[in-house]
């Protein structure tokens, strides 16, 4: 039977309207502007391997959800009055030297300082206000750290590891209670470690990724250092942990030096990397035998801010894991296209559909000439540029 030409032409418009909506699944939208030369000269334009074309980033996490990330690590690196010595329930000390802190900073090359944040790995079963000399964290404190630019990892809900553990409760009632008490969705899980049936991470990994995480830190996988300088394979990561401890030594900082000369030889490497480290508490107290105590986390925090932050060479991207994952992720999927017409070039950005549970959304570009140039963008682009300075740099936050 024959099509009349009407119902030809409006099969063919759905078709073109489902070609779109395709097409509209991948790259979602555009981002244009343009860059105001000096001069004539040449330009080449590039995504940054690592957020501010830093050269390497370093991403720490504490697990478990001690209250001394509260108490000491975090007034350390944002700012702030650091605990007095704190006895928790279990009498051991998770404050730390009851100093002020100014804060650990690296810079973002338009003359900004940025503090340096780490990542909690967090038990939702284990997040309370009482006692007053409590062990762990509150949902108060969780949230404040989480507003200053700390990313929040599924630890599962009751650090549960032996023989009968449910791992897909574990991993989904940790994801509930930290959307009902902090209204966001965790997308990046850490496996608990403890006493438990052989290989029982590998269970844990599974359901973390059945269950929409894009990415697992576990007792083995790849890593945990990454060249970035190409293409990373995210999909469905599995990273290795390594974790910072004190020693029995408590009287000079050789363990911590020891650490710290692992991070140098890295960083000495002329590609950019990424790679993470853990530990569990920071306050004065080596919290299980699997911790920092404070005089070590400050000493090795504030080595790597005289060595790499703004107060030393400034290569360092001070991040936790999930920012880092994102902005890779980003980074490796965005489409760039420019063309020149002498002083003037036009950028176009071509995005990718974002998942919804991304919370940063951050593009760096490299800029490639010798000119000092000025950008011109839609108001409701929020964009940066050191064109008029060492004009290397364009960073876009996207909403």
């Amino acid at each position: 039977m024959k099509l009349p030409s009407l119902q030809i032409k409006a099969l063919l418009f759905v078709f073109i309207l489902l070609l779109q909506c395709s097409f509209n699944t991948i790259y979602s939208q555009n981002i244009s502007f343009k860059i105001k030369l000096k001069s004539e000269s040449k330009v080449e334009i590039k995504a940054s391997p690592l957020k501010f074309n830093k050269h390497f980033a370093y991403s720490f996490t504490l697990d478990d959800g001690y209250r001394s990330a509260y108490l000491t690590a975090f007034p350390l690196l944002n700012g702030g009055k650091i605990s007095n010595p704190d006895k928790n329930e279990w009498k051991v000390d998770q404050g730390g030297d009851g100093t002020t802190s100014k804060g650990l900073f690296y810079s973002d090359g338009f003359g900004n300082k940025i503090q340096f944040k780490l990542a909690l790995a967090i038990n939702g079963g284990s997040v309370r206000d009482l006692p007053e000399n409590r062990g762990h964290l509150s949902w108060s404190e969780i949230k404040e750290m989480y507003n200053a630019g700390w990313d929040i990892l599924n630890h599962s809900f009751h650090h549960a590891t032996k023989h009968g553990t449910n791992y897909k409760t574990e991993v989904t009632e940790n994801t509930a209670s930290i959307k009902q008490n902090l209204k966001f969705t965790m997308s990046h899980f850490v496996v608990p470690g403890g006493e438990g049936d052989p290989d029982y991470h590998l269970e844990y990994e599974k359901e973390a990724l059945a269950n929409g995480f894009l990415s697992v830190a576990s007792y083995k996988g790849t890593g945990p250092v990454y060249k970035v300088n190409s293409k990373v394979d995210l999909d469905k990561m599995i990273s290795a942990r390594t974790f910072v401890l004190s020693s029995k030594d408590t009287l000079s900082f050789k363990t911590m030096d020891r650490y710290l000369k692992t991070i140098d030889s890295i960083v000495k490497h002329s590609e950019p990397v990424w790679f993470n480290d853990f530990t569990h508490g920071t306050g004065n107290g080596n919290l299980w035998n699997l911790s920092m105590r404070f005089p070590d986390f400050k000493y090795y925090m504030t080595m790597l801010a005289n060595n790499y932050g703004e107060k030393g060479n400034d290569s360092i991207w001070m991040a936790p894991w999930q920012e880092v994952y994102e902005y890779i992720w980003l980074r490796d999927r965005i489409k760039i296209e420019y063309k020149q017409n002498k002083k003037e070039i036009e950028v176009t950005i071509i995005l990718p559909e974002i998942p919804e549970a991304f919370r940063h959304r951050d593009i760096s570009l490299n800029i490639e000439t010798p000119s000092k140039f000025e950008i011109e963008s839609p108001k409701d682009l929020k964009i940066k540029d050191n064109g008029k300075t060492t004009h290397k740099q364009i960073f876009i936050q996207l909403k």
